[in-house]
């Protein structure tokens, strides 16, 4: 810390620095709690060298204290400058992973019986979670070898246009494999957007709710 031009202890601590914005402890900790710990390791640094000072009055010139000084609040300095940063962004990371992962295991194909399963839609339905959930209904709808499968929108409170159409796509989609699809829990709100886009609901069919979808079609659960 107190060499001149020490390029090398500069490159490792940028390192030590990126390793602790990354870890999990840090990144579960409020910025402001880990700021202020670094104050408090200044001040230890700063508390030592005053206390060697002290006991080497006669040997250490005031100029010395000064520039000792000055290179610890400098290292502290960029490590309170370039953590925050660094934090921030593996933060945005891990968040954005974790999003991945969810939006990766909301679209579960439930098998009902033999040969039928059921999709629950739940929730904000981006064009981005759609494109995802559609691609792994579609997987599943082939691995179970599925014949039917009844798309639950009843949790869905808004579909834009772009997500409708991809609603259709992977009707189309499930056709082509050949799994039958039928629809239930369509609001007021999804079926004003299909009207729009000039979806019609021909050769689909469509539930007030999935319980009578299942009913309609004999299909109890236990």
């Amino acid at each position: 810390m107190f060499q001149k031009d020490n390029h090398e202890f500069t490159a490792g601590f940028r390192d030590w620095i990126e390793t602790i914005a990354k870890d999990e402890a840090h990144l579960d900790t409020p910025i402001v709690d880990v700021i202020e710990e670094f104050f408090r390791a200044q001040q230890q640094y700063l508390d030592e060298i005053g206390a060697y000072v002290l006991s080497r009055k006669e040997q250490i010139s005031h100029e010395k204290l000064v520039e000792w000084t000055k290179a610890v609040v400098q290292i502290i300095s960029k490590v309170i400058v370039e953590f925050p940063d660094k934090n921030s962004k593996a933060a945005e990371k891990r968040m954005n992973s974790q999003q991945q992962m969810i939006v990766e295991m909301s679209a579960p194909v439930i098998l009902l019986a033999e040969k039928i399963g059921m999709l629950p839609l739940i929730g904000e339905i981006t064009p981005h979670r759609a494109e995802i959930m559609f691609e792994k209904a579609l997987a599943q709808s082939s691995k179970h070898d599925l014949k039917k499968l009844f798309i639950d929108l009843s949790g869905v409170p808004l579909i834009d246009t772009m997500v409708a159409q991809q609603v259709f796509q992977l009707i189309k989609g499930l056709e082509i494999i050949g799994v039958h699809v039928a629809l239930s829990g369509i609001s007021p709100v999804i079926a004003q957007t299909a009207v729009q886009l000039g979806i019609k609901f021909v050769d689909i069919e469509v539930y007030s709710t999935i319980a009578q979808a299942l009913k309609q079609n004999r299909i109890h659960l236990v």
